[in-house]
């Protein structure tokens, strides 16, 4: 659980957005100041020009080619991924913790807790998909990117599983209000939702279930995985790349930890068809995705971790589901990791 009282890790939050400046981000902008966190945004072609809230270290176009990174010269403009930049400057500026978050979530005062890379926790090892929503609410949910086929299933009891203590350097929390759903739920179920509090599961080798870039905490050893995809839909580039990092984090005995809500979600505006639309390779090809990477044979090692990344993406491309271009973009990822 959070602890107050421990010396605090050098932080750096992450945003990429193409918003006027928000309440949503000057309320990051405000508690990243009070708590001596960097809070670095990332923006992109429809970025309003002369961006600036106190506390918000803000990147336009030039500014991020200025930089130098291989990648910033290669991401395709208006795509998600660009918040790659953000990462690597927030690698590059000494930060031992990242946390992703986007520009229409606010945080709750337990946002800016620390909170503890091992964990005494609830954990599973199923081997199966589990919807690990089930274990927040009592409502017919599913996270973003979940296998359809398994939205019906009913999760393990909490109460049933082992209590461990696990290294989970990617942790996950949940965002009340309007949280992160697919398409087809926005479309025929209710919201806003709030959570069950004071609950944490971690999920271990085998366990699939998606995770999103709304709210998700890395520790250094796991930084080379917050590498998003460009070659693939907005709706997809932070659900595939947690099944990567998932798959990757088994072979380190890393568990992904999932906890209760940090912040509460104002969702900017979107239209649901082109959601669903841009959603339509996940609902029709997760599985099959998540099936290729469990059968690929990866290494153990943090120091593995980069070709690790490339066994994962080339199989995606084989499989068809990203486009080869992917490729060359991950190999000035890895680079400028080197180099930063």
């Amino acid at each position: 659980m959070p602890q107050g009282n421990l010396t605090r890790p050098k932080t750096s939050i992450v945003v990429t957005s193409i918003s006027n400046p928000n309440e949503a981000l000057r309320q990051l902008a405000k508690g990243s100041k009070d708590h001596g966190w960097a809070f670095i945004v990332i923006g992109d072609v429809s970025s309003p020009p002369g961006f600036y809230i106190d506390g918000c270290d803000f990147y336009d176009l030039d500014r991020q080619t200025a930089t130098t990174l291989q990648f910033a010269g290669l991401c395709p403009k208006r795509h998600y991924a660009r918040k790659n930049i953000g990462y690597l400057l927030a690698m590059k500026n000494g930060s031992d913790i990242i946390i992703d978050t986007d520009d229409d979530n606010f945080p709750c005062d337990e946002f800016w807790e620390l909170r503890q890379r091992n964990v005494k926790v609830h954990s599973l090892e199923s081997g199966e998909w589990v919807n690990v929503y089930r274990y927040f609410s009592d409502a017919n949910i599913w996270p973003r990117g979940f296998s359809l086929m398994h939205i019906k299933s009913a999760a393990p009891a909490l109460e049933d599983m082992a209590v461990e203590d696990l290294d989970c350097p990617i942790q996950q929390g949940l965002a009340d209000e309007n949280p992160d759903v697919d398409a087809i739920y926005r479309l025929i179920l209710p919201l806003p939702l709030t959570f069950k509090k004071g609950i944490q599961v971690a999920f271990k080798r085998g366990t699939w279930c998606p995770f999103n870039s709304q709210n998700t905490m890395w520790w250094k050893d796991a930084f080379p995985l917050l590498y998003l995809p460009s070659c693939c839909s907005f709706r997809m580039t932070d659900i595939w790349r947690s099944f990567i990092a998932q798959r990757i984090a088994w072979e380190n005995d890393w568990a992904v930890l999932f906890h209760d809500a940090t912040v509460f979600q104002q969702r900017n505006e979107h239209n649901l068809l082109k959601d669903f639309a841009d959603e339509i390779p996940g609902y029709l090809g997760n599985e099959r995705l998540c099936l290729a990477l469990n059968e690929l044979p990866l290494m153990p090692g943090v120091h593995n971790i980069a070709s690790n990344l490339k066994l994962c993406y080339e199989k995606l491309v084989e499989i068809k589901m990203i486009d080869a271009q992917e490729l060359l973009l991950l190999d000035a990822w890895i680079s400028d990791i080197q180099d930063v």
